[in-house]
């Protein structure tokens, strides 16, 4: 598993090498001084997993996160307790305080190792959901039964996304992510870190800030491509 250790301290990410050197399926690939450092080496070498401190210069572990269009895997690594629920948020596999301790980071592995099991074998079994598929919703008392071709969008609010169809508006317990792994590709498309949208109900698009690209889905939302995703989108809808 290739992994990038991210901290600003140098004594710090000394120590943690050292520490990983017994784990022989962990394989540090590069170091990363601040957010900016990291975001370029995660999008050029694509690590499984990121060892992640939250306090650098410039921007935190978690705005790093919230840039990212698709993140590896996180263990936060930090001197400071108090973050510990909103690293959750993010999906963190674990929370490591400094110094950290060998037996908290021996569980820290086993938790990505039954994590990389479990999707390989999610991966394996799993066959795309089509826009013809019907699927179950529930919220709180409510209950539908709706052909993914009617949801037009999905939108992430941490560990849960909102579905919009019809003049629904219902939250479900699944991350973005699970869905993106889920939902036909040739049928929804991952346009921002927030937000998936269905292909089929973009009622106009338009040139947006940095690059990136502006759609109205005949629902009457409007969502961002970021700059990143535009690239692929073109090329998706191109001839």
């Amino acid at each position: 598993m290739k992994a990038i250790i991210i901290d600003d301290e140098r004594l710090a990410r000394t120590e943690l090498r050292r520490l990983l050197t017994p784990f022989k399926e962990i394989e540090i690939i590069a170091e990363a001084v601040n957010a900016k450092d990291a975001a370029e080496k995660i999008t050029q070498l694509n690590p499984d997993l990121i060892f992640l401190d939250i306090q650098m210069p410039g921007k935190t572990g978690f705005e790093l996160l919230e840039e990212l269009e698709s993140a590896p895997e996180v263990i936060f690594t930090t001197a400071y307790d108090e973050y510990a629920l909103k690293a959750f948020e993010f999906n963190a596999l674990d929370y490591l305080l400094k110094p950290i301790e060998p037996h908290r980071l021996e569980e820290a592995i086993k938790r990505v190792s039954v994590k990389t099991k479990a999707d390989k074998f999610v991966t394996t079994e799993k066959q795309f959901l089509t826009a013809d598929d019907q699927v179950f919703v529930k919220d709180g008392d409510r209950c539908w039964f709706v052909k993914l071709s009617e949801i037009r969008l999905f939108e992430s609010e941490g560990n849960y996304a909102r579905l919009f169809f019809n003049d629904f508006k219902p939250l479900i317990l699944r991350t973005l992510n699970s869905l993106d792994e889920r939902l036909d590709p040739r049928t929804f498309f991952r346009v921002n870190r927030k937000h998936i949208v269905n292909l089929k109900w973009i009622e106009n698009i338009e040139p947006w800030l940095n690059g990136g690209l502006l759609v109205k889905l005949k629902g009457g939302q409007k969502v961002e491509v970021s700059r990143r995703q535009s690239v692929k989108f073109k090329d998706m809808l191109s001839l």
